[in-house]
């Protein structure tokens, strides 16, 4: 059975951190903003020279829009510690005024990860990790000293910080309108919100699954969780 979808559809658009593409990236999240976009997201794999670090090239897309929501699709989790990733998106979230969002991976490429120094984890073990890192991130945006001990990791006296944005998940100020697609077109955008002239990311993330983590009890920073099937 098919549940009954309750959140609202969102659209964005994809952001290459390459290094010989900042203006591009620019460029593609100005659009985003200006056309009442709700997400840009922004691909992270730490083992790929040609890119700049994800979470660095958010925070530099944030000083430049106003609207749009950033997040990494997805965090490779294998490469950034859940303690530390937490305090990231805290500090992302506060600099931009609430408007970063933290979406998770497991990991895919196993070989690219383990020669960055990355553990080689099965997908059981990718699985369990991201659970076990999920529960870090919550108890670290609690912001109450925490101890965790699991299997892939563990954090003995963490002390968590910065306080994340005060604002709730969900519409801010009433319902949001629909992207302004008289602005999209402007821009060289289709009607499907493809990029007429911009390259698309390479290496999709179809074999991959998306859900939103329940039980945030109204917290702005959402957690996007991704599974390997």
């Amino acid at each position: 059975m098919v549940g009954t979808m309750t959140r609202p559809v969102a659209f964005g658009l994809n952001v290459d951190p390459n290094t010989g593409g900042l203006a591009i990236a620019a460029r593609i999240a100005a659009i985003a903003d200006a056309a009442g976009l709700e997400y840009a997201g922004v691909q992270d794999h730490p083992y790929n020279p040609d890119f700049v670090d994800t979470l660095t090239h958010i925070t530099w897309l944030a000083a430049r829009t106003s609207r749009v929501h950033l997040f990494p699709n997805v965090a490779d989790l294998p490469l950034r510690p859940p303690a530390m990733l937490a305090k990231q998106a805290a500090t992302i979230d506060v600099l931009s005024g609430g408007r970063f969002e933290l979406g998770l991976g497991a990991g895919g490429f196993h070989d690219a990860i383990a020669g960055m120094g990355g553990p080689r984890r099965t997908v059981a073990e990718a699985r369990q990790a991201l659970s076990e890192a999920v529960d870090i991130i919550r108890a670290s945006w609690a912001g109450e000293p925490f101890r965790y001990a699991g299997q892939h990791y563990q954090v003995p006296d963490a002390q968590p910080g910065p306080r994340r944005h005060p604002h709730r998940v969900g519409p801010r100020g009433g319902p949001r309108p629909g992207p302004d697609r008289p602005a999209l077109q402007r821009h060289g955008l289709d009607h499907a919100g493809e990029p007429g002239h911009v390259p698309r990311a390479e290496g999709g993330l179809g074999r991959h699954s998306h859900h939103v983590v329940p039980g945030f009890r109204n917290e702005h920073v959402r957690l996007l969780a991704q599974r390997r099937p």
